[in-house]
């Protein structure tokens, strides 16, 4: 966990490329100090996790998780996907452990982020280890670092020079992915340099699961308000940060303020998720 010091700042962005992510305009707000992990759960942390408490995730119970088509060995072997989306595979037998389907394993990917976990799994790892997901509101906060009204952690820039800063989509989204950035898949959850609060891959990477169903970005008010949450109740729970698949040319959500959301038990190869501690605002 990295100590984060409470303070104002302005969440969301002036102009929403996605009228859908309800992430416009830029609202000020106050959050309390709280901490947050330096990195996503590691797939070492979450077999420790695991092994401890016998949990089964969704993706287990249920049989199948979403892959990404150009993972696998035979894409054709696995014809159903989702509508619109056919880069995404119905896998049976992709889980954490088995991120490409049941042949595959995690052996040379244990610093990698955990991935193929629902919103369920995540909370259930957080309650099993009495941290908390950090609510959108703090995710935001700690994701700039101390910076006000950028784009990155790190600045405007989408890289530094030729120095890439976070793993996304380099190329033609679905079919071409030149890793420019030197991972096409997942990147170890200590790769690229932390943001000023000293956290690693903010942005890209993998989606973040946090507490809050998704809604309108909180009011803004005077006095700004402290520590928001979402809404009370929903379908769908919000997911931060953007993820290696995130390209200009279809999910441009790879910036600090991008949010995108998903049904509390979908699992899918590029959904993870990080902790937080410390007191959320009282209902």
């Amino acid at each position: 966990m990295r100590p984060i010091p409470g303070g104002f700042f302005e969440m969301g962005t002036q102009r929403s490329r996605y009228d859908v992510d309800l992430d416009s305009p830029r609202r000020r707000i106050w959050v309390d100090d709280f901490s947050i992990g330096a990195t996503t759960v590691t797939n070492r942390l979450f077999a420790r996790f695991i092994d401890e408490s016998g949990y089964r995730t969704t993706a287990e119970r249920e049989g199948w998780s979403f892959v990404f088509a150009n993972f696998l060995p035979d894409a054709a072997a696995w014809p159903k996907h989702p509508p619109l989306t056919p880069w995404w595979r119905q896998v049976f037998g992709a889980d954490w452990a088995h991120p490409e389907g049941p042949e595959s394993d995690i052996a040379q990917r244990m610093d990698h982020p955990v991935v193929h976990v629902s919103w369920h799994d995540a909370a259930a790892f957080a309650r099993f280890t009495d941290t908390r997901l950090p609510s959108e509101a703090q995710w935001e906060y700690a994701a700039r670092g101390g910076l006000k009204r950028m784009k990155f952690p790190w600045g405007n820039a989408p890289s530094s020079g030729s120095v890439h800063c976070h793993n996304v989509w380099q190329g033609q989204f679905p079919n071409e992915n030149s890793a420019d950035d030197g991972y096409s898949g997942t990147a170890p959850a200590r790769s690229f340099p932390p943001n000023a609060f000293g956290l690693f891959n903010m942005t890209g990477n993998i989606w973040e699961w946090v507490t809050d169903w998704f809604g309108p970005l909180p009011a803004a008010e005077m006095p700004p308000l402290r520590n928001p949450e979402g809404p009370r109740s929903g379908a769908a729970k919000v997911m931060r940060g953007g993820s290696h698949l995130c390209h200009d040319s279809y999910c441009a959500r790879y910036f600090v303020h991008s949010r995108t959301h998903n049904t509390p038990d979908s699992t899918t190869g590029h959904i993870g998720f990080r902790l937080a501690s410390g007191p959320l605002a009282a209902r």
